[in-house]
């Protein structure tokens, strides 16, 4: 999620697709948390260990924006991806997931500060998770227990999670990681399979192009099932418009990587 897009022996050529360029209609929360129009790198001071480069977050805002978005409407972004991480990471009480949450607070603050409603968390992440065997057949379980936590934590139960099925792996145990992501069974938690988009030389992440594609994806997802999770949030007492994107994070690389 954090993005590797144009990333080579740990610098980024610095090409902007056309869906990626900023505009004062997508904006994100920054690491010090403040309100910024968004520009790729989208993570570069989140994620501020690796160099990052192009990710599917300002895609998927963009095709979001240009297909439901009104005059003057805004989108916002909640980057939290960090990559090389395992899900294991990102569990309630480890520093990623309660950054992730206090993250989330802060873009639902008060309309006077420039806060929203969180609309869906993006989450990419699991390379790192197929190196052990042990890791990989835990993920499901994993996975399932944070997205119960966050929901919890947030208050928001009917809170749509779009997940992605990874393309490729740091290990030999890609395909039980992949079938875990796929195989989620919480309500309002739905999968984009990223397998078959092209990688970039390390043969782990996704180029530029292929990271576009996969926000259009995403925001295929979002628009496909974004109104049947706010009919659910409303049906709980919550109501439920705003944009959020994890990682992968390694998630958000985190996974990789909001």
């Amino acid at each position: 999620m954090a993005g590797r897009g144009g990333v080579a022996r740990d610098r980024w050529d610095h090409i902007v697709p056309r869906q990626c360029r900023p505009t004062p209609s997508v904006i994100r929360l920054s690491a010090s948390l403040r309100w910024e129009v968004a520009a790729e790198p989208l993570h570069a001071d989140v994620d501020f260990r690796h160099t990052c480069g192009v990710g599917p977050g300002l895609a998927f805002a963009e095709a979001v924006r240009s297909s439901v978005a009104g005059e003057g409407e805004v989108i916002r972004l909640v980057p939290c991806a960090v990559g090389g991480t395992r899900i294991e990471e990102w569990e309630k009480g480890r520093e990623l997931y309660e950054e992730m949450v206090r993250r989330a607070r802060k873009a639902t603050a008060a309309e006077e500060e420039g806060g929203g409603r969180i609309g869906a968390v993006l989450w990419y992440q699991g390379e790192s998770d197929t190196v052990s065997q042990e890791d990989a057949e835990s993920y499901g379980g994993r996975m399932e227990r944070m997205i119960r936590d966050l929901r919890d934590d947030l208050g928001l139960p009917g809170l749509l999670v779009i997940q992605v099925a990874i393309a490729s792996g740091e290990g030999p145990f890609i395909d039980i990681v992949r079938e875990a992501q796929k195989g989620i069974k919480l309500p309002n938690v739905r999968c984009v399979d990223a397998k078959g988009l092209a990688l970039e030389a390390d043969h782990l992440h996704l180029t530029t192009h292929a990271q576009v594609k996969l926000g259009e994806m995403l925001a295929e997802s979002y628009l496909t099932h974004g109104t049947e999770a706010v009919s659910l949030a409303k049906r709980s007492g919550i109501s439920g418009k705003y944009l959020w994107w994890k990682d992968e994070i390694d998630v958000a690389q985190g996974a990789r990587k909001p």
